[in-house]
């Protein structure tokens, strides 16, 4: 059996998730830094995205997250941290 390594230090697909007047906002980026459309898809590493991590700006946005990880199943397969983690 093949044994799966997952390094937390390398660049991901990922959400950057903050608060905008009490709504969050979540925009999709590449793993090389790059900002995504709605088909996910990065031009500049020509593949298609798949965002599993939600970095969040700060602690307030961080505990909605948290939040809603632990109320909704569409969230509950996403890994969360705090973007000054990184």
């Amino acid at each position: 059996m093949t044994k799966i390594i997952e390094n937390n230090n390398l660049p991901r697909d990922h959400y950057e998730a903050t608060l905008e007047n009490g709504s969050l906002k979540m925009k999709p980026y590449c793993a090389c830094g790059n900002s995504l459309d709605e088909d996910y898809f990065c031009d500049k590493c020509n593949r298609r995205c798949i965002c599993n991590q939600i970095v969040c700006d700060n602690e307030n946005t961080l505990h909605l997250v948290k939040n809603y990880t632990r109320k909704s199943s569409q969230f509950s397969a996403f890994k969360i941290k705090l973007a000054s983690e990184s």
